[in-house]
């Protein structure tokens, strides 16, 4: 299996640091090829813009959705799009890891989707490829987050709600729109609280767990 692991953390000595480490060596100890996208270390320009597209069908007005779909067809990306394209065309597996922000990922994760899965890559609206149809039919993806609020506060009836009914925006609208199957998210909750010894301990179950794929 080959699995492209999108990371976004901003610390590497972070837990989510050691978290991604984790990953990275399980999936190696069991005999995947994997690739990294460290969103932070690479610099990520998270921001769409008009130079994401070389060849403007119209330059005169910009338009993401229309030059998107018309830059798929001879893949007239800018080069960091290109590049992230190409890892996503290998993977069959994509794993998101990040943080909870706000009950979602950091603007830096949203903006490589917002770039990089674009109209006429990830999905294309002309042929109504979508959900059992969809472009990236296939492939697998799967959330892996940590939260710094317990439990109890993103579950049903908890101050924040259920987090995985907040994460279905990602899950469903995105990756099952685009005809990916969706693998059970890994939520490790309360990490800002956590000690070194229970620390080690959501390391070790999370390697379990990537080894069960």
């Amino acid at each position: 299996m080959k699995v492209l692991y999108i990371y976004a953390h901003p610390e590497p000595k972070s837990f989510n640091g050691a978290l991604k480490d984790t990953a990275l060596a399980a999936l190696q100890e069991k005999g995947y090829e994997v690739k990294l996208s460290d969103l932070y270390a690479m610099k990520f320009d998270p921001i769409l813009k008009s130079s994401d597209f070389p060849e403007r069908k119209k330059p005169d007005v910009f338009n993401p959705f229309l030059e998107a779909l018309n830059a798929s067809k001879t893949e007239a990306f800018a080069p960091d799009i290109k590049e992230e394209m190409g890892k996503v065309k290998w993977a069959d597996l994509l794993i998101f890891q990040f943080p909870i922000y706000f009950t979602f990922m950091p603007a830096i994760m949203k903006g490589w989707i917002d770039r990089v899965l674009v109209p006429g890559f990830g999905f294309n609206p002309v042929t109504n490829s979508a959900y059992n149809t969809g472009l990236f039919k296939g492939k697998s993806a799967m959330l892996v987050t940590t939260t710094g609020a317990p439990k109890e506060m993103y579950s049903e009836g908890g101050a924040h709600g259920d987090l995985n009914k907040h994460l279905e925006s990602i899950t469903h609208c995105i990756f099952e729109y685009m005809g990916m199957e969706v693998l059970p998210s890994y939520v490790i909750y309360g990490a800002s609280s956590m000690s070194r010894e229970k620390g080690a301990e959501e390391l070790e179950k999370y390697r379990k767990r990537l080894l069960e794929i």
